[in-house]
């Protein structure tokens, strides 16, 4: 028998394994319900994990809402296609290296950019001389644009009921370009009568296409033009009488030319039609379509690949038209929301996930583009510049300052220089000495550093405080475009002769939006590859030389290897230049 201690000391056991079943069970609980909540509000943090892709039954935030303006009742209810968003929805910093994102996510081995190309307009483009389907065989494959049903059935029932009568213009496909194709759509261009005040809302005889610029082709139709996303088309309704028999291929990214970024992006069909399928979606608003995926990621390709031609595209509305975008990817979309609200008052609409067919009075597929981060005024619609562009900019995000202060006006206030700093690649190794040199001269300094998770709201608003901004060549200068008119632009250069392309992706452009704009080309002293190479190696003879090597070893060479030591005395002529640009 068991004595009195000995049953206490077995009763406090019992207790005791009695809390921790307890506690156990509170904790298996608690982690159940927790896990139970991940799965059914499947939050952004864990979507953003998938690389981009939601789960089929995933519905688009409210940002990507459709439009349904004018539907009949029939159209009001539709399904939702389980197609993922398409891109990338990491923020992806400034010295991250960016690949265009493909539709399924595979990894390639090809070209990598995360800056600007130093070799984007060096040499003309190259031409394909194969892998081309005859354009019959195009049309043909091209005239159901991918999609089934009877819509598809209908044209292609009405393709073969009138193939003996038709004369087929060129299908052109925009990430192959051959000499004669150019030729040929120059001819058809030129074919084509502007459109005078009396035919503003009418095609005319037109061409639907115009791909005659290096950089992007652009379908720019006027009339009955119905939208099919599934099935990838555009269909130009012929009016009675019209004897236009057109096929076309694009993708709406202005990256011509590139074919690795192009086979990431989806091909339209565009064509005149005397059938197509019933509108299920009225709008009374233009249209205009353009992807998100290439190499958006990287502040630069940001505002050149798509910023700076959907505003010399869509500008001219007011806000009034509506985007469609092909290869969607929704991280972009709201980290510019900005922006597109105040180009479209409407809802975007995901071509991946709608399946109505759209009716509108004008269509634009593809968007205007010219040289990088550069608006050719002289062939933009309505002659929209650079300065257009950016007070365009500063207007979105409310920016106070229209222009620089002259020196004086405000006794008090000294002149303010923004450095941006880098924190991988092309950093300032004596950061500190060039702080001291321009507060000696009379600046009041700022640092930061403009990579591309940073707010854009906020970065802008601090770069448009200042006068003066410098940084080494990286997609960090694209953040000039929010500087005020007559401030001040310096651009440090790096080792390998990369001046011209430094003017081009930058200089060019800055002095187009009205700044003044400075280039320092940094010598073989105030560069870090000294301290891999020996002084008498051809890097530095003649470094032209190994441009040949292609984009790549460039990259990895003078950009991804090499840091500035400015030499501060060679420098400080710069900073008094830029300083004498604010005298009035």
């Amino acid at each position: 028998m068991k004595s009195g201690g000995e049953r206490a000391k077995l009763g406090r056991g019992v207790r005791q394994d009695s809390r921790r079943f307890r506690l156990l069970v509170i904790v298996v609980g608690f982690f159940l319900v927790s896990l139970t909540f991940v799965v059914i509000s499947k939050p952004e943090s864990i979507l953003f994990s998938l690389n981009g892709k939601l789960p089929a039954e995933q519905e688009p935030t409210p940002i990507i809402i459709r439009q349904t303006v004018n539907s009949p009742p029939s159209a009001a209810s539709h399904k939702t296609s389980g197609d993922a968003l398409r891109g990338d929805p990491r923020v992806v910093d400034d010295e991250a290296d960016v690949r265009p994102k493909g539709t399924k996510g595979e990894e390639e081995e090809s070209r990598v950019l995360s800056e600007p190309d130093p070799t984007s307009g060096m040499t003309e483009l190259a031409h394909a001389k194969d892998g081309r389907k005859s354009a019959g065989d195009e049309a043909l494959g091209g005239a159901g644009g991918g999609g089934d049903g009877e819509a598809a059935e209908e044209e292609r029932g009405h393709a073969e009921a009138e193939d003996k009568h038709k004369v087929t213009l060129p299908t052109v496909s925009n990430y192959t370009i051959h000499d004669t194709e150019d030729a040929e759509n120059a001819k058809l261009a030129d074919a084509g009568t502007s459109p005078s005040s009396d035919e503003e809302d009418q095609q005319g005889s037109r061409p639907l296409c115009d791909f005659s610029n290096f950089r992007s082709n652009v379908c720019d139709m006027r009339g009955d033009v119905r939208v099919h996303p599934n099935a990838k088309s555009i269909m130009f309704m012929e009016p009675a009488g019209s004897a236009r028999d057109e096929v076309w291929k694009i993708k709406p990214y202005p990256r011509k030319g590139d074919e690795f970024c192009l086979s990431h992006i989806t091909e339209l069909t565009v064509k005149s039609s005397r059938a197509a399928a019933e509108c299920t979606a009225y709008h009374d608003v233009p249209a205009v379509i353009f992807s998100l995926t290439g190499y958006t990621g990287n502040l630069f390709h940001d505002f050149t690949d798509v910023m700076v031609p959907l505003f010399t595209t869509a500008g001219e509305f007011n806000g009034e038209v509506q985007f469609l975008i092909t290869d969607m990817a929704l991280w972009w979309t709201i980290k510019y929301h900005t922006v597109l609200q105040k180009l479209s008052k409407y809802p975007i609409i995901d071509f991946a996930k709608d399946d109505q067919v759209h009716c509108f009075k004008r269509v634009i597929v593809g968007t205007h583009a010219y040289m990088e981060f550069t608006i050719d005024s002289a062939k933009a619609p309505h002659n929209v510049s650079m300065v257009d562009f950016s007070r365009f900019m500063r207007g979105a995000y409310s920016l106070g300052r229209d222009a620089v202060t002259a020196l004086g006006e405000q006794p008090r206030v000294k002149p303010r220089l923004l450095i941006i700093k880098r924190h991988r690649t092309r950093m300032f190794l004596n950061l500190d000495e060039i702080v001291a040199m321009a507060e000696e001269l009379g600046f009041e300094v700022v640092i930061d550093e403009a990579n591309v998770s940073s707010d854009i709201s906020k970065f802008a608003r601090l770069v448009n405080t200042v006068d003066v901004m410098m940084g080494v060549h990286g997609a960090g200068l694209t953040n000039c475009v929010f500087l005020p008119q007559n401030a001040t632009l310096i651009q440090i250069v790096p080792w390998g002769g990369l001046e011209w392309v430094s003017r081009t992706d930058f200089g060019n452009p800055a002095e187009l939006m009205g700044l003044r704009y400075k280039q320092y080309s940094i010598g073989v002293d105030e560069s870090s590859l000294t301290e891999q190479y020996p002084r008498d190696h051809e890097i530095f003879k003649n470094p032209i030389a190994f441009h040949k090597k292609g984009f790549d070893f460039i990259r990895q060479t003078f950009m991804d290897k090499q840091n500035v030591r400015l030499d501060c005395k060679r420098f400080r002529p710069v900073l008094l230049e830029a300083l004498d640009n604010l005298n009035p």
